[in-house]
C-alpha cells in the first residue's frame, strides 16, 4: 500500500469515526461502502470474511475491523494506523463533551439531540443486519434460528457465548447426520 493510499485509508476511517454513531456495527455500512464499493481495496466475500473475524475477536469492534482491513490491505503497520484513526474522532468527541457536557446537560435542546440521536443508531444497527442476512442466504427453514437466539439473548438474558456454544454444537450434529445421510 502507497504511502498516498495509507493517507487515503487513514481519512477514511477517521471520517467512519467522526460520522457514524452507534459503535461499531453502525459503521459496517460506511466500511463496506468505502472498502468494497468505492476504492475497491476489498472484494465483498473479503469483507464479510474480516466482519466475521472482527465478531470472534476480543476487543472494541470497530477498532478489530479497521486494524483487520489495515493488516489485510497492509500488515501490521497499517493495521495500527487504521485503528488510530478509527479510534481517534471518538477520543476527541469524547474528551470535549467531558469537558463540556455537565454544564450543559440539563439544557433541554442538549436533551432533545441524545433522544432524537436513538432511532438513527438503531436503523444503522439494522442496516448491516438486513444486508448479512442476505449473504448468508437464510431460507424459510434458516431465519428462525437469528430470531430465536435474539430472542434468547433479549428476553431471557442468556449470555450470546451459551447461543453460539449451542449454535456450534447443533451445527456440529447437524453436519455429522447429513454425512452419515449422504453415505
Amino acid at each position: 500500500m502507497t504511502l498516498k493510499e495509507q493517507g487515503q485509508l487513514f481519512r477514511i476511517f477517521f471520517k467512519i469515526g467522526i460520522t457514524t454513531i452507534g459503535g461499531g456495527y453502525a459503521m459496517i455500512p460506511m466500511m463496506e461502502h468505502e472498502m468494497v464499493t468505492r476504492t475497491g481495496w476489498l472484494d465483498k466475500q473479503e469483507f464479510l470474511d474480516i466482519l466475521a473475524v472482527s465478531q470472534a475477536t476480543p476487543g472494541i469492534f470497530a477498532v478489530d475491523m479497521a486494524s483487520h482491513i489495515g493488516h489485510k490491505l497492509g500488515g501490521v503497520k497499517v493495521a495500527m494506523l487504521a485503528a488510530l484513526a478509527n479510534i481517534l474522532p471518538s477520543f476527541i468527541m469524547i474528551l470535549l463533551l467531558a469537558v463540556f457536557f455537565h454544564q450543559y446537560k440539563d439544557v433541554r435542546l442538549v436533551a432533545c439531540a441524545f433522544l432524537a440521536i436513538r432511532p438513527v443508531v438503531v436503523a444503522l444497527i439494522a442496516a448491516p443486519v438486513f444486508s448479512m442476512a442476505r449473504t448468508a442466504k437464510l431460507t424459510r427453514y434458516t431465519w428462525p434460528i437469528p430470531v430465536i437466539s435474539a430472542a434468547l439473548i433479549y428476553l431471557l438474558g442468556i449470555s450470546p457465548v451459551y447461543i453460539i456454544l449451542l449454535a456450534g454444537l447443533a451445527g456440529g450434529v447437524y453436519g455429522y447426520i447429513q454425512s452419515k445421510h449422504a453415505q
